[in-house]
């Protein structure tokens, strides 16, 4: 089976931009900031699996399941936004540290895995890459393109601890404020473009 090279640049590409895994540092950072070093690690670990078979299984039948559920992709893309949005909420007034104090690695499934690694965006972009390949060389090409991507995510999450040594604990608690901040923002179009996907959407 040959190997597509056109179509496995264009999914990394795409898939490295929705995710941004330098984006993504302040946010893995200030939710694992009382957890110990392993269990950062064991996060890291765990987060990227999560979105693989999260966006793995909506790859292979996303379509059938929100189309039996009578769901729309923008109706998905709004209720992350507004998971996020809360998750964000937290970051800005520094609920977090209780919130996910006893939670262990279970921030590597929400929000780290779902919604932010494997969010609308791309599960959407998986969806349409897998669904536009012709013949099985090029979904190998868009799955192996998905892993690659998310070997980047565990690699960039898994010696964020360096930055975090030195940015030392003042540092993590600035860097914790603007992360939310951000993943506002993030949230928010999020919520945006759902809203104007059903305003737009024929009826």
């Amino acid at each position: 089976m040959p190997f597509d090279w056109q179509v496995f640049i264009s999914a990394f590409v795409t898939l490295v931009v929705i995710m941004d895994p330098p984006g993504a540092i302040p946010i893995f950072l200030a939710l694992t900031r009382t957890l110990p070093a392993r269990q950062k690690r064991a996060a890291a670990r765990r987060a990227s699996l999560v979105a693989l078979v999260v966006i793995a299984g909506f790859a292979a039948g996303g379509r059938y399941l929100l189309a039996y559920l009578h769901i729309s992709v923008a109706a998905l893309q709004g209720a992350g936004g507004l998971l996020l949005l809360i998750v964000a909420l937290q970051l800005l007034t520094g609920a977090e540290s209780e919130q996910h104090a006893d939670a262990g690695v279970n921030v590597a499934l929400v929000p780290l895995g779902t919604p932010l690694l494997a969010g609308p965006g791309a599960i959407v972009a998986t969806m349409l890459a897998v669904q536009d390949a012709q013949g099985g060389a090029q979904v190998l090409s868009v799955v192996l393109a998905l892993v690659a991507v998310l070997l980047i995510v565990w690699v960039t999450f898994r010696y964020a601890a360096v930055l975090a040594r030195l940015l030392r604990e003042s540092g993590i608690v600035l860097l914790t404020r603007i992360a939310g901040l951000l993943l506002s923002a993030i949230a928010v179009q999020m919520v945006a473009d759902s809203v104007r996907a059903f305003v737009t959407a024929p009826h």
